[in-house]
């Protein structure tokens, strides 16, 4: 058993994975995957509650998922990469959870009213959707992780789950589960092309699968400072897309030219959005060859997948027994 602390995190298999999912999550898992005990999980299960309309994508969102993190550099020696569904402890321990959790608990939690203003096209009003944080809270508690990598925006799904924890033992009167912490990084920026999150339901990602046109035509058409009129207009960077995107691509001291040039109108957005251009189809180039590598493995990519979950269960089912005997149903973990 190891002796390193343990990490959990996960992605929504949406689609197509974009310049935030990288950025945000990726570039940081693949980088603590030495130093942890990483469990990294394809949250499918999650991908309903806002897509349950489009199940017939989920399959192939999975392996395109697994594809780009294998790409990215997640490693399955290194880290337990795994698929929430072929682990069905996650769904029993949300039931029962489901139990002690207050309405209440549920409603107040920040991105449930923003999502239901951002998502307004969409009838999330669900069961699933007003429950998934709960869910998320399985996910986490399910295999003890000491750690969960979080933005500052997400800090209060972690805390909901700490809140859970704390509910659990008063009303079961057991100190089997331990709250989870943040693993706090510093925030990375990224828009979407119009200014908002980058989202996939917005319309407005960049994907990490984009081809070099592709790339070149999106960063063409991205807002930079509304405020700038002319070329030789002082410009401000720090509400500029294609600032934010700079930020990914360079060293400091090419940002910190960038910054001054707009700031003195020596650079004009044009200028600006071809040099960003330039470097990000350049960071892109050496990932989209390990792209086409995978081309036509599903097959093995799932096979990764299926021994990462087999190794999973193997922790959540230690987990589920001692939480089947916390709420009195003890007698189910004897065997035949």
């Amino acid at each position: 058993m190891s002796d390193k602390k343990r990490v959990l995190s996960g992605n929504r298999p949406t689609g197509q994975l974009h310049w935030g999912n990288c950025f945000g999550a990726l570039q940081k898992w693949h980088d603590i995957q030495s130093e942890y005990d990483c469990y990294f999980f394809i949250a499918d299960w999650h991908a309903l509650t806002t897509g349950y309309n489009q199940a017939d994508q989920i399959e192939t969102s999975v392996t395109e998922v697994l594809k780009e993190w294998l790409i990215m550099g997640l490693d399955p020696e290194k880290s337990t990469i795994f698929i929430q569904s072929l682990v069905p402890e996650h769904a029993e321990f949300h039931l029962l959870l489901s139990m002690i959790t207050p309405l209440g608990w549920l409603e107040r939690v920040p991105s449930f009213k923003d999502m239901q203003q951002q998502l307004k096209n969409k009838d999330i009003n669900t069961y699933g959707f007003l429950g998934y944080p709960l869910l998320q809270t399985a996910d986490i508690l399910l295999y003890q992780a000491d750690f969960v990598p979080v933005g500052e925006d997400q800090l209060a799904h972690l805390e909901f789950a700490r809140e859970i924890v704390r509910r659990y033992q008063h009303l079961l009167t057991s100190s089997f589960l331990k709250e989870p912490l943040p693993l706090l990084s510093k925030a990375t920026r990224v828009p979407g092309v119009d200014g908002r999150k980058m989202s996939k339901s917005f319309d407005n990602a960049i994907y990490m699968s984009d081809d070099a046109d592709t790339i070149r035509n999106k960063l063409m058409q991205t807002i930079t400072d509304p405020d700038r009129k002319r070329r030789n207009d002082p410009g401000n960077p720090s509400i500029c897309n294609i600032f934010a995107y700079h930020q990914l691509y360079m060293d400091a001291d090419s940002i910190a030219d960038i910054e001054s040039a707009c700031k003195k109108g020596d650079i004009g957005c044009v200028d600006c959005k071809k040099r960003c251009i330039e470097k990000a189809i350049s960071y892109w180039a050496p990932y989209e060859q390990k792209r086409n590598e995978y081309h036509g493995k599903e097959n093995e990519l799932m096979d990764i997948a299926r021994a990462g979950s087999k190794k999973a269960r193997m922790v959540a089912a230690q987990t589920i027994a001692q939480i089947r005997s916390d709420f009195g149903f003890g007698f189910s973990n004897a065997k035949k």
